[in-house]
């Protein structure tokens, strides 16, 4: 809470934080700023896909949206928790720190799954992964069950909302995946995330002490538990569908009890992949939305005239394209089932908080891949590529020859590092520099590797300037990325997934993995398709720049022009330090409340203590002392109240 609001609520008329956000616009206010991310959403899959679609869901956007054709992530890592934190930062990976969705930490010799935290524990008994069942390597690979967002390095755009608008401003962030909730929440917000092992939606000790009484009920509704023994069936005729007669292609991941052909059974509650197979099809986003909605209602989102930030990232377009692939009959009803799921949604926002008040962005963490057994039936190379037998090469052979190690000189390898043995080489007196250098030449040698090269020539710009280069660059690192960065060649990737190989993935800096939605819907905001080429670090600054407040501190991207444009003689006419002045020397507010006739009789001077630069006395919950702002001497008269210096922000205890 800012010194304004625990001054205006010590002093008992608190009731008055709620009026100073007016002050966003002199008309109608933005009530909600509403990010809607959809995981592996390449960037022409809405219109691929569209002809199933109803009016109001994706169509709504499209039609009374701005619509930026040619968005991309520009870093080389297009994963998960990388995509989603640069969303909500506005800047690369190199300054947010979420490089990967596992990094190893070489303090620990363990692997670091992005958002584990183990001082914050999961609220509840047996909420955690279980690693049993969860197929998601980079899940298993925790070693904590906590969780938090302390390990992202700036301000998001929801914490810079809090920070700018006041501490009433709500911030939330849901997901089915921990990653896509935590990052978008930031650390100022809060958020919920699907957790399979027990089928409810869970938070951890970071955000709060117990879960309030809201979300108690809706976990014990049981949601989950009434899609046992149904099937994912198609939901229109297969005649109508792009995709409708290769239902069954080789390709595509044959999931234990799932199949590779409509119907897709979820089996019993009990089973042991239940959980697991709802979020493999639509159901996990529909599971979602019904707790969102929950949560909407339960914590009065876009209620008032305060500006709140509300997140929700949508799961199930990732996990089905892992198993089924981009171009699969799987893959096309999933986006119709979610253009049913996102029109829910905007009518629940617009019946809620009105869309007419709403500013709504939709876009991706990153694009998708094709099969390679799919590129294949079009005559266009793509493959698998396996590092199990790499060191086996004859380049590497002959290094380790050179070097006198007799051993593997490569440990691990985890999207998009390659980690070399250290111990070995340091018992081997070797310059590990000299090593990752050597190995990233000879791994340029081998087929389906575009690009390697070490983090020491990345960490001394020891690198052509070429775009590949570059995205590397904007992924780097100094204490999180790994001895040598991994590039393959376009339509190659490493398919392992719990042991099985999956159809389709994503990760590089190929512009199908790099492309992706973004639609802008909000009051100000002319519809149109933009052609050019914008980034998804402009989109923090854009919402910024919309709302304004302060950029995330990371912040490396531009607010996007023709939104800038729009709201730029609104944004001129903010200020916070006006409406409060106006608001707290009125007679009407000085009536309502006698503690105000101290404030309206310290601002009678206090443009005087202004331009003086007098000191104040602070009096902070009846606890005095001394508070300066900048520029304000430590001596002088101590009659001038903080409480002015305090309306005008100079002061922050």
């Amino acid at each position: 809470m800012t010194c304004f609001a625990k001054l205006l609520s010590a002093m008992g008329f608190s009731f008055l934080l709620a009026t100073n956000a007016s002050s966003q616009t002199p008309e109608k206010p933005v009530r909600l700023v509403h990010q809607i991310t959809v995981d592996q959403l390449r960037g022409d899959m809405i219109e691929r896909y569209s002809a199933g679609f109803g009016t109001n869901g994706f169509r709504r956007l499209l039609d009374n949206g701005l619509v930026y054709a040619n968005a991309h992530h520009r870093h080389a890592n297009t994963e998960t928790i990388v995509g989603h934190a640069t969303l909500a930062t506005g800047t690369d990976p190199a300054v947010h720190g979420m490089v990967a969705n596992v990094w190893f930490d070489r303090t620990t010799g363990e692997l670091n799954y992005n958002v584990q935290d183990p001082d914050f524990p999961l609220l509840g008994q047996g909420r955690g992964v279980d690693a049993s069942t969860e197929v998601d390597p980079t899940q298993r690979a925790a070693t904590t069950q906590g969780r938090s967002p302390r390990k992202i390095l700036t301000t998001t755009i929801g914490d810079e909302m809090v920070l700018s608008l006041g501490p009433y401003t709500k911030v939330f962030g849901v997901s089915v995946k921990d990653r896509g909730a935590i990052a978008m929440a930031g650390h100022a917000g809060t958020a919920y995330w699907f957790s399979k092992s027990s089928g409810q939606m869970v938070t951890s000790a970071f955000y709060m002490d117990d879960y309030p009484d809201w979300v108690k009920s809706w976990n014990a509704k049981g949601l989950p538990e009434t899609y046992a023994d149904a099937s994912w069936e198609l939901s229109a005729d297969r005649s109508t569908y792009l995709f409708g007669s290769n239902d069954d292609a080789p390709w595509e991941t044959e999931f234990p009890g799932f199949g590779r052909v409509f119907p897709h059974p979820y089996g019993p509650a009990d089973g042991k992949y239940f959980t697991t197979l709802l979020t493999f099809s639509p159901a996990g986003d529909e599971i979602l939305l019904d707790f969102a909605e929950e949560l909407m209602a339960a914590e009065a989102i876009g209620a008032d005239e305060i500006t709140d930030y509300f997140s929700i990232s949508f799961s199930s377009t990732d996990y089905v394209g892992h198993v089924f692939g981009a171009s699969s009959l799987e893959s096309e009803d999933n986006l119709h089932r979610l253009d049913r799921s996102l029109a829910r949604l905007l009518d629940y926002v617009d019946e809620k908080v009105g869309l007419d008040r709403t500013l709504i962005i939709l876009s991706a963490d990153h694009g998708a891949s094709e099969a390679p057994g799919y590129l294949g039936s079009h005559r266009i190379d793509g493959r698998y590529f396996s590092f199990d037998e790499v060191d086996k090469a004859s380049g590497l052979e002959a290094l380790k020859a050179e070097f006198g190690t007799g051993a593997e000189l490569i440990e691990t390898f985890f999207q998009p590092y390659l980690y070399l043995d250290r111990d070995l080489i340091d018992a081997q007196g070797l310059d590990i520099r000299e090593v990752a250098g050597k190995v990233a030449e000879e791994l340029r040698k081998l087929p389906g590797i575009a690009y390697a090269v070490s983090s020491h020539d990345l960490r001394t710009g020891n690198v052509a300037r070429t775009p590949v280069s570059q995205a590397v660059l904007a992924n780097f690192h100094e204490d999180r990325s790994g001895d040598i960065y991994v590039v393959f060649e376009p339509h190659w990737f490493v398919a392992d997934f719990d042991g099985l190989s999956v159809t389709g993935s994503h990760g590089s800096p190929w512009a199908y993995d790099t492309h992706v939605p973004l639609i802008w819907m909000g009051p100000e905001i002319t519809p149109g398709k933009i052609a050019r080429r914008v980034e998804t670090v402009d989109v923090a600054p854009t919402i910024a720049t919309y709302l304004g407040t302060r950029f995330p501190s990371g912040t490396r991207g531009n607010p996007l022009d023709e939104i800038a444009d729009q709201v730029s003689n609104r944004s001129k006419e903010m200020s916070h330090t006006t409406t409060r002045r106006e608001l707290l020397t009125s007679s009407a507010a000085i009536a309502a409340s006698p503690a105000l006739g101290l404030l309206a009789h310290g601002l009678a001077t206090a443009q005087t203590a202004r331009t003086t630069g007098m000191p104040v006395e602070a009096i902070n919950y009846g606890h005095s002392h001394t508070c300066f702002g900048a520029g304000i001497p430590a001596e002088g008269n101590p009659d001038v109240t903080i409480i002015r210096h305090i309306l005008w922000g100079e002061i922050q205890c």
